[in-house]
């Protein structure tokens, strides 16, 4: 069983935002799901996927403080600059941290860790609706 669709996640401030109830609310098709593997592809180049911690909201605090101070805006030594000084960065951003997730569903539901949560990685300011490609692919229950 195969399923595809797009996903539009609602424009967010930069920053570090978890987005897996909006994901799981986006595609109840999981429930159809004994096991299988859930593939999200963000469309963007300044905006990134991962999977960290969903319970303390510090931990996305930190990782925003922290990817600010790896990677400034602004840097003299950018030269990709005609968007402003956010756009080189969130693109170096979007390379390190990555633009997709595969994540195992059994039982109709996403297999996360009991602490671990989807993230959108949002690296510009002023950053519109992000787009994802969901694929999900499995046995249905």
């Amino acid at each position: 069983m195969w399923l595809q669709k797009t996903i539009s996640l609602k424009s967010r401030d930069r920053g570090f935002h978890l987005v897996t109830d909006e994901l799981v609310q986006a595609l109840p098709e999981i429930r159809q799901f004994r096991v299988g593997v859930l593939h999200l592809f963000i469309r963007h180049t300044s905006a990134s996927l991962v999977i960290n911690e969903n319970a303390d909201p510090t931990v996305r605090r930190d990782l925003e403080v922290h990817m600010r101070y790896l990677i400034p805006d602004g840097a003299a030594h950018f030269r990709h600059t005609q968007e402003g000084d956010d756009d080189m960065p969130g693109h170096i951003k979007a390379c390190l941290i990555g633009s997709s997730l595969s994540i195992p569903v059994g039982g109709g539901r996403l297999l996360l860790g009991t602490w671990q949560g989807v993230y959108l990685g949002e690296h510009r300011e002023a950053a519109g609706a992000r787009t994802l490609v969901a694929t999900l692919n499995g046995e249905a229950a």
